[in-house]
């Protein structure tokens, strides 16, 4: 249940990040710089310390409880908050890059969600993690110096613009 918690504050947070970013922007960054940093940096933090002990600890949860166990209905949930943070702290990065992508493109989604699972509970998958580093990094490098600008699908501008609107910050018309 605490991982609930976990996620549902996190949930939270990014919604934040969200909306600011609509505010700002629209809701898919449009800078080449921007994206490839974020790219660059994901990837990076794929080789951290703190991503591989993430890891390790949300890899195995019968692990995790045999170590830390706490007596109680206050230890479980102190046990699955401890538990949760380690879970979303070792693929928060991976789920910022939705900002790159589009954080309403389902197929990134998707197919983060997907690589979430293969480097959790597929064999090696810390291996696939940090090959996907150097992947991202790479990536980030190619965005960057092709100057390439990301930009939204016509679809996610209006929906945008919409949004704004009701905000309050923009004229149905895009003004």
């Amino acid at each position: 249940m605490p991982q609930m918690q976990i996620w549902g504050a996190l949930d939270l947070l990014l919604l934040f990040v969200m909306w600011a970013v609509m505010m700002v922007a629209m809701m898919v960054n449009t800078s080449s710089i921007l994206g490839g940093l974020l790219l660059i940096a994901a990837g990076i933090f794929q080789w951290t310390p703190l991503k591989q002990a993430g890891l390790v600890n949300c890899r195995s949860p019968l692990g995790f409880l045999m170590s830390e166990w706490r007596e109680g209905k206050l230890g479980a949930f102190l046990m699955g908050l401890e538990h949760g943070t380690y879970c979303a702290g070792c693929c928060w990065f991976l789920m910022a890059l939705l900002f790159v992508a589009g954080v309403m493109n389902l197929l990134w989604v998707a197919t983060i969600t997907a690589f979430v699972l293969v480097e959790k509970v597929f064999p090696r998958g810390d291996l696939v993690g940090r090959v996907a580093g150097g992947v991202l990094v790479l990536a980030g490098i190619v965005v960057i110096a092709g100057g390439r600008r990301t930009t939204a699908p016509a679809w996610a501008i209006t929906a945008a613009a919409r949004v704004k609107a009701v905000c309050g910050v923009l004229n149905v018309d895009g003004s």
